[in-house]
């Protein structure tokens, strides 16, 4: 009686796999335990082996098959005696034939873990007939050991293999891997090609209980917040500085300017001419601390440093459904109350989405201020084409030595991140303390 393949369930959530290589042909005489296709997730290459004796009557389905369906027939084996033309006719021809298939993991998980970890060790070490296809030289290696090799760029020949037969095992290549050995040509593929599927829409959707849920499509501003976000974290060397600024002076210095602003008509009755936030008088000590240590101040390009001759300080602005930078052009340049009216003039514009291009795309720096939420430090991500950005937290009052003795201040921590190819560690303290001296002496940003 034929011997129906099928593809196996390889974890609890598999609904398909891709049939990447056939380790057997039509005529071969296999035995049970005998690896005879190696299987992609979308988390990893693995081995199948058969569970029964016979001759491969029919490989049903061709390597290099993409999303076939667990359960779904693959190959028919033969029995001994058995006509293997007959066998394959008789399956394909949907005769009731026992499937038969590699064990699933549901059925796996009543063994006792001795049995996983020997069920584990002899998928490992199962001989592959794999050739490399360099020099046609043979390279015995498991699938796992493989894949990650050729994400850490490791040439298999460089390795000893310790599993039998000298063949390469996965402890293989982690130990190369954490010892440093060079890499080989599998350096050179496309580091795309080794970054990691994202889960499936259906998959991620699997893992809620059905009704405790709705969809909500992507806007098109979503979609860019997010691509721009993974470019960043992916391809910008992020690092992080902290400083604790003490703010009484210029809590006190803002107090006294906003009451000293002149009273003006407007459509909507008299009004102040401006009203200064903290975080106008952050701007611009951010501009000025740019200009004092101008090395800083500038854009990574692989060809160039672009060095930037203003602080053109783009300020994150909280929107329906994301954020916007628009940018402060020339702030070192201007007042704190021109600071304060232009940027409650783009804030209202940017929540109506009527900005202009030209008023959030470039800038040389950001300012991200979650202080009025209260929390009291972040890390900010970059916003290309910036090397930096502050992150500003609340200001409280904390407890503070001052010439040995304790007393009460309010302060707060401002974090900067920066993109380390343009700007190293003493560049980036070299900024956080011009900047921090300009907020605890503030009469410095009226000059």
């Amino acid at each position: 009686m034929p011997i129906k393949i099928t593809m196996p369930a390889l974890s609890p959530t598999m609904e398909e796999g891709n049939l990447a290589k056939w380790l057997v042909k039509e005529g071969d005489t296999v035995s049970a335990g005998d690896v005879i296709a190696e299987i992609e997730t979308d988390k990893a290459t693995m081995e199948v082996e058969a569970v029964d004796e016979g001759t491969v009557a029919k490989l049903v389905v061709s390597e290099g098959t993409e999303g076939v369906k667990v359960n779904a027939l693959i190959a028919v084996l033969a029995e001994e005696g058995e006509d293997a033309s007959e066998a394959a006719k008789a399956a394909e021809g949907g005769e009731s034939a026992p499937a038969k298939e590699a064990p699933k993991a549901e059925e796996k998980k009543d063994e006792p873990a001795p049995a996983k970890a020997e069920a584990s060790a002899k998928a490992e070490a199962a001989p592959s007939k794999s050739d490399d296809a360099a020099k046609g030289e043979r390279v015995f290696a498991s699938p796992l050991a493989r894949r990650i090799a050729k994400d850490a760029g490791i040439d298999l020949k460089t390795l000893k293999g310790s599993g039998p037969k000298g063949r390469i095992v996965k402890a293989d290549v982690e130990k190369a891997r954490e010892e440093g050995v060079p890499a080989g040509k599998a350096a050179d593929a496309p580091a795309a090609a080794s970054a990691a599927k994202p889960m499936s829409d259906d998959a991620v959707l699997k893992l809620f209980e059905e009704g405790s849920y709705e969809l909500v499509p992507h806007d098109s501003m979503r979609k860019t917040i997010a691509r721009r976000l993974v470019e960043a974290k992916s391809t910008i060397p992020h690092f992080y500085l902290t400083v604790d600024c003490e703010l009484d002076a210029l809590l006190k210095l803002r107090k006294e300017l906003n009451a000293a602003a002149p009273v003006v008509k407007t459509d909507d009755g008299e009004k102040p001419a401006y009203k200064l936030s903290v975080n106008d008088m952050v701007i611009k000590a951010m501009a000025m601390a740019l200009q004092a240590v101008p090395d800083a101040n500038v854009s990574w390009t692989e060809a160039n440093m672009v060095r930037h001759k203003h602080a053109d300080v783009g300020v994150a602005v909280s929107i329906p459904g994301g954020l916007i930078t628009p940018i402060i052009r020339k702030a070192e340049q201007k007042t704190l109350s021109a600071i304060s009216n232009e940027m409650k003039d783009l804030a209202g514009r940017a929540r109506n989405r009527k900005l202009k291009p030209e008023e959030y795309q470039g800038g040389s720096t950001a300012v991200s201020n979650l202080g009025m939420f209260g929390i009291k430090d972040f890390s900010a991500v970059i916003n290309p084409p910036h090397a930096t950005i502050l992150a500003v937290g609340a200001g409280e009052q904390r407890p503070v030595v001052k010439d040995g003795e304790l007393a009460v201040a309010t302060v707060m921590s401002a974090t900067l991140s920066t993109d380390h190819r343009a700007v190293d560690g003493v560049l980036g303290a070299e900024l956080l303390a011009a900047f921090k001296r300009l907020i605890e002496n503030p009469m410095g940003m009226l000059v």
